[in-house]
């Protein structure tokens, strides 16, 4: 067995003993399946009643693509705290005192998230179309804008991999919802950034969530209130360059994370 070929099949034995741990914990799976259908609730039906984009846009087909962003974004904290708990607990020690490739930790927490990033996303879209959202762009379209919410979520996980395997507890790991919060909540998910006030806008604009929420506005054929800014007008471009550079530093400072523990 060649040394690539140990990697997948030890990446897989990973990604199921995740899978099984998810399953046999209820709790964990109805917080992650509810989170979805309170957000809709809380933040379009709540507040979205006193929501202005501008453009007469429909509030519903504006804030859809932006909360599949947002709950792709906030992915991450629950990657950073499966991993300090594993650390914490010693499970990390114990697998790499195994004749196991030492990237399969990193790769099969990663491979694990995205599954669930996947169901977490078939949750909401079903969610979406229940309240009266549709895709307007056709088919093709959709699966490319799910597919960039996807790599959003791909890049984010590097992320929480790196954050978890270096917050110096599991207390620690939980305050990152510091992080998170305004990565979500800074950015168009909500409202168009040229809305805001001028700095405050430019931070949001160059937000790797709000180009993915624009992105994927468009592709849904939803209304997408733009300002004149470029990263705005390139949206797509952006939606590609942003996760791909997220993914280029930190997938590496993950794997170096995890060799370096115990050192």
């Amino acid at each position: 067995m060649n040394a690539l070929t140990w990697a997948v099949a030890d990446c897989l034995t990973l990604v199921r003993r995740s899978l099984v741990h998810t399953v046999r914990q209820p709790a964990a799976i109805a917080w992650g399946l509810g989170f979805p259908i309170v957000s809709v609730l809380l933040f379009v039906y709540v507040f979205g009643s006193a929501m202005d984009v501008g453009g007469g846009a429909d509030y519903v087909a504006y804030a859809m693509p932006g909360m599949y962003a947002m709950t792709m974004a906030f992915g991450f904290m629950g990657t950073a705290m499966a991993l300090a708990v594993e650390r914490d607990k010693g499970v990390l020690d114990r697998f790499r005192s195994m004749p196991m490739a030492s990237s399969a930790v990193v790769t099969g927490r990663g491979v694990a998230d995205m599954l669930q990033a996947a169901l977490d996303l078939a949750v909401m879209a079903g969610i979406a179309l229940v309240i009266g959202w549709r895709p307007e762009g056709g088919a093709v379209a959709a699966a490319h804008a799910f597919a960039l919410l996807l790599l959003l979520r791909f890049a984010l996980t590097w992320v929480g991999v790196w954050l978890g395997l270096a917050v110096p507890s599991v207390e620690a790991a939980g305050n990152l919802f510091a992080v998170a919060f305004p990565l979500g909540m800074v950015s168009s998910v909500f409202t168009p950034p040229h809305l805001m006030p001028d700095w405050l806008g430019a931070v949001a604009m160059w937000n790797p969530v709000s180009s993915t929420a624009n992105a994927i506005r468009d592709l849904f054929g939803n209304p997408v209130p733009l300002g004149g800014s470029w990263v705005e007008q390139h949206a797509l471009l952006m939606a590609y360059a942003g996760p791909l550079a997220v993914t280029a530093v930190f997938l590496p400072l993950a794997v170096r994370r995890y060799r370096a523990l115990g050192r």
